[in-house]
Parts: C-alpha cells; structure tokens; sequence
C-alpha cells in the first residue's frame, strides 16, 4: 500500500556571509507490489543550499529556484501517489475508533465485539476490559464518545440509529457498589435486582428510577448471571452484569416514537448483549 510523507523546508538568508542557511530535501523512491511510494523528508545541516555556497549576486534568484523546485517536487509526489497511499494517510489522520463490526448476516444484523486492541482502562491500575458483544441492525453505527456526555468517562462506546434509537455502555469498577469483590466479581454478589438497579439506575438515566422499573428478568448465559430491567419513562433497557473488578451496563433507549414503531428489534438488541 502506498504512502506519502512530505514536511516543509525552511531557509535563513544571509548576505554578508553570503551563505545560505537550509534543511536538505531529500526524496527516496521505491516500487512494492506495483505502488510507488514517495517520501520526502528534510535533514538540517548548514552547508547551504544542498551543500553549495550562494554567491552574493545571484544568491535570490537560486533561493527561488530552489523553493520553486521543492514545491514542484511536493506536489509530484502527492499527485503521483496510488488512490490507496491516500487513503491510509486520511485513515491515519482519524485516530481514536477501531471498528468492531461484522458484515450484516442474512437478516441485515451485524455484531459488533469490543476489539481487544481498543484502548481505555477507566482507572490506574485496573485490568484491562473483557470484550463484550450485542448484535443491531445495519443502520445501526458507532458515534464519538464525550467526556461531557452523562456517565462521564465510564462510558466506553456509544451507537445510534436515526430511526430506532441510541445505545450507551458504562464500564465502571465495581468497588463504587460494594466492597470484597476481588478480581472476578459476579452480579449476583453485588446484590439482588432491585439493590442493583437502585445503586446504578440513576447515573443510567439522569435520575431516580422510583417508580421506573416496570419490568426485572434474570438471565444466565454461559455461567455468568445478567440482570434485565425495563424503565417507562424514559423508555429504556438495561442490561447489567459483573467480569473481572468491573460493572457492564448496557443501555437501550429510544423517543417514545421510535418505542412504539421498534420495540421488538429494541428489545432484541439489549437480549443480546453478552461480556465474552
């Protein structure tokens, strides 16, 4: 795959000592699997304009015969790039989200699993974070993450649908709910349904959910135990479990418009959510 580096030049004038002050350009060239790739790259030094003195008279005329000829071989190296050097410099430039998305099956779901290769530890000195997974529809995407956004740092992922509706994931250390939990904490432990969702409930919604809850199920999947609730209003499902020292809560929302219209495929989504 191709790629293209390239950084300026600078240049001090002296006329006294009539010697010129430059960083070398120096390019390089090579040819793998039928791509070119260009570098261009600068090295200082101070034996003036590519190791030859300026004579005071025509010092000007070179200086801008050398910027001319850096620019043209800039842009030479840019326009004569592959279509895919380009692509991995602009993809270079988005840091931040490793996509974890399947392809659509034949229904058009995709499962999206937490890549290992994610960063984000929520906490010095805590353990790195047991993937999880959930399946959507396939309009469904990943959108940025904010500190400002409700639960803080502690959300790890977030994805929307226009139509259905929003999803959010909290990882948070489990010693915020209780305490001798060591390093493979189950739900369970932590407390019933109803403690559970009393202690985590309101940094979930933005407020007390007294009154909330309309619905509790108790799920087992591969030995690990989640805790399911329904809450009207707002409309929401969460998902709560326990791996390693951390809390996953996994939360399902929507506007009462898209409730009413999705509800099935909405439930769907937060059934399947698992901490593989």
């Amino acid at each position: 795959m191709g790629t293209v580096l390239y950084s300026s030049c600078s240049f001090s004038w002296r006329y006294h000592q009539q010697k010129v002050h430059s960083n070398n350009l120096l390019t390089h060239s090579s040819l793998e699997s039928g791509i070119s790739r260009a570098k261009v790259t600068a090295c200082s030094g101070e034996s003036g304009l590519v190791g030859e003195e300026v004579e005071k008279g025509s010092g000007f005329m070179k200086r801008r015969s050398v910027l001319v000829s850096g620019t043209s071989l800039i842009s030479s190296a840019i326009l004569g790039s592959a279509r895919e050097g380009l692509a991995v410099v602009k993809q270079g430039l988005l840091a931040g989200r490793i996509p974890g998305l399947s392809e659509p099956d034949e229904q058009g779901w995709r499962t999206y699993r937490r890549p290992d290769e994610k960063s984000g530890g929520h906490g010095v000195g805590w353990s790195p974070i047991i993937p999880y997974a959930f399946s959507v529809p396939q309009d469904w995407e990943e959108v940025p993450v904010s500190i400002a956004d409700l639960g803080g740092t502690e959300i790890d992922l977030r994805f929307a649908s226009s139509k259905e509706g929003r999803i959010f994931v909290i990882v948070a250390p489990v010693l915020r709910f209780a305490d001798g939990l060591g390093e493979n904490a189950k739900i369970e432990l932590i407390g019933p349904p109803e403690k559970v969702i009393d202690a985590f409930g309101p940094e979930v919604i933005g407020e007390n959910v007294e009154g909330k809850v309309i619905s509790t199920n108790v799920a087992e999947h591969l030995g690990r135990t989640y805790y399911q609730y329904e809450l009207e209003p707002p409309h929401a499902l969460i998902t709560a479990t326990a791996a390693g020292n951390r809390l996953y809560l996994f939360n399902v929302t929507a506007s009462g418009l898209q409730w009413k219209r999705h509800y099935s495929d909405l439930k769907r989504i937060s059934d399947s959510f698992r901490v593989v």
